[in-house]
């Protein structure tokens, strides 16, 4: 459902109480996080997948915790009810020329000040005074942006393999993905296979690799099991690239 910025601020507000620190993730997306979910006041930069960033947010609107999609006009409610997120409790934003000479920065700054969790697509290159600052609101606020790709992969981001949001907390690139079920001129897509690297800073800065079925051939999101390295044969050393 498409709403306008003005009418989500009158129906929503922040329903976790100040102690609550975390958002819930599905139990899949867990390893994912270094507190195995969504810090409340963090910024998470997702790369390569709208669907892994939307699966982040399900299991909070499924707990009563209010999200919103902004920036993302090809996002249908269908495919939002399928990852799992409660869509009485997320509005979509498509489109962000409303939000006025502040425009999509304006627009994501106001609902997170609404909102617990806001999963956001920039419209354009987004400059680094913008980032801090959205970033700064969700501290203050106690809500998590979840930026998705787009004008958040910059040159730099691209050439490092990840999301190039200066102000992340998180970051999740997917480094591979796998359609199954088609066969040579037969077949059905039936679910997507990922090979999700996350890191980011401070308690996330470790590095994590987690496969995952997104969506599962059953539907959903299901942990999935890692793809074994290529063997080299004896005597045999890598090349350094």
């Amino acid at each position: 459902m498409a709403l306008s910025l003005r009418h989500v601020a009158t129906l929503v507000a922040p329903v976790a109480l100040a102690g609550e620190r975390l958002l819930p993730v599905l139990p899949a997306l867990e390893p994912l996080l270094p507190a195995a979910g969504l810090r409340r006041g963090s910024v998470v930069a997702v790369a390569g997948s709208a669907s892994l960033a939307l699966a982040m947010v399900a299991a909070a609107t499924a707990e009563g915790s209010w999200g919103a999609a902004v920036g993302m006009p090809t996002l249908g409610p269908v495919a939002a009810a399928e990852l799992g997120i409660v869509l009485d409790r997320f509005p979509l934003v498509p489109r962000t020329e409303a939000g006025g000479p502040g425009g999509w920065p304006a627009v994501v700054a106001a609902l997170l000040d609404a909102l617990d969790v806001v999963v956001a697509r920039p419209d354009r290159s987004v400059r680094p005074d913008d980032a801090r600052r959205l970033a700064a609101r969700a501290r203050e606020r106690g809500s998590v942006l979840v930026v998705v790709g787009g004008a958040t992969e910059g040159a730099a981001g691209r050439a490092a393999g990840g999301a190039a949001w200066p102000a992340a907390d998180v970051r999740l690139t997917v480094a591979r993905a796998e359609w199954v079920g088609l066969g040579g001129g037969w077949g059905r897509l039936r679910g997507r296979r990922l090979e999700v690297v996350a890191g980011g800073r401070g308690s996330a800065a470790r590095e994590r690799r987690v496969a995952l079925w997104l969506p599962h051939p059953d539907g959903g999101v299901a942990p999935a099991e890692p793809v074994p390295a290529v063997a080299r044969p004896a005597g045999v050393e890598e090349r350094p690239a």
